[in-house]
């Protein structure tokens, strides 16, 4: 579906492929990301593979490419995210198993119009053997910067960490915890929050932790913002925005201003800022997608 008035209508849906076994729920399946000439979708089987497919924009045609990860079968969790840059550069990281059948982080590239995905490259392995294995990664590019967050798992704790790149992707730095409380917990929370990178280079997470809505820029205390889950993040130059679910329905923030709004029933929220300012919200409900712009 695409949208040509900054989110007012959207354009009947369009099949690009048949992905027999997709892996669906729990902010797993297809992921979409576009740049300058082209819009990438990559979605995952439940064999552990990621496959991938590529629209021209100036063709309007669907072609596709090679699946991300170069081993087959090390990604069954299923949890991956794609971003892109304005130079028809894509981004993808995902949990991947490979070596010790344990999930870490793993991070390939796409240039837009090409076939084949680079090398993959393992970006983080826990210590303590495994990162949270159900929390999907997150991943966003913002002025020759590319980051990545968890959620961590490491001396018993399930912590949002995060990493980041300058050198288009050879390096990464150290990664580091968001906010300073932490979360000692057993099981996992499937939950793996969201990012954003504003104009000045600063990476901010939203995360959930015991149930409560934590936001942080790097190396500043975390701030609640609110109670639920599943929670995710936009920033442009003056505003901050969150969605976020609580007890079934759908709520929005906006930090700058302090203000919240209930945008309805619904789970799995996701959000955008638009090339005129504006905020998409779109989520789940009822087993259709809902949509607003604020």
């Amino acid at each position: 579906m695409v949208s040509t008035d900054n989110g007012q209508h959207f354009s009947e849906p369009e099949q690009v492929a048949v992905l027999p076994d997709m892996h669906l729920g729990m902010s797993r399946g297809p992921q979409i990301a576009s740049s300058r000439n082209y819009s990438l979708i990559a979605a995952m089987d439940k064999a552990g593979n990621i496959h991938a497919y590529q629209l021209n924009h100036s063709t309007g045609k669907w072609t596709t490419v090679a699946q991300a990860n170069d081993l087959d079968g090390s990604a069954p969790e299923g949890l991956m995210a794609l971003t892109a840059d304005d130079k028809d550069g894509f981004y993808a990281v995902w949990l991947d198993t490979r070596g010790n059948k344990k999930n870490k982080v793993y991070f390939s590239s796409l240039h837009g119009g090409k076939t084949a995905w680079a090398a993959n490259k393992l970006v983080y392995a826990s210590p303590d053997e495994s990162v949270c294995e159900c929390c999907k990664p997150n991943i966003t590019f913002n002025h020759n910067k590319l980051t990545i967050s968890f959620r961590n798992w490491l001396n018993g704790s399930r912590d949002i960490y995060h990493t980041s790149s300058t050198d288009k992707d050879n390096t990464f730095t150290a990664p580091e915890k968001f906010g300073q409380g932490t979360w000692k917990l057993e099981g996992c929370p499937m939950d793996g929050g969201g990012i954003a990178l504003n104009a000045k280079g600063q990476v901010s997470s939203v995360w959930q932790r015991k149930g409560e809505i934590f936001y942080c820029q790097e190396n500043q205390p975390e701030q609640k913002v609110a109670t639920g889950r599943s929670c995710a993040l936009t920033q442009d130059g003056t505003h901050t925005s969150i969605v976020w679910q609580e007890e079934g329905h759908i709520k929005y923030k906006e930090l700058n201003t302090n203000t919240t709004q209930d945008l309805g029933k619904g789970n799995t929220p996701r959000i955008y800022t638009l090339p005129n300012g504006k905020t998409l919200c779109l989520w789940e409900a009822e087993a259709t997608v809902q949509h607003k712009v604020i």
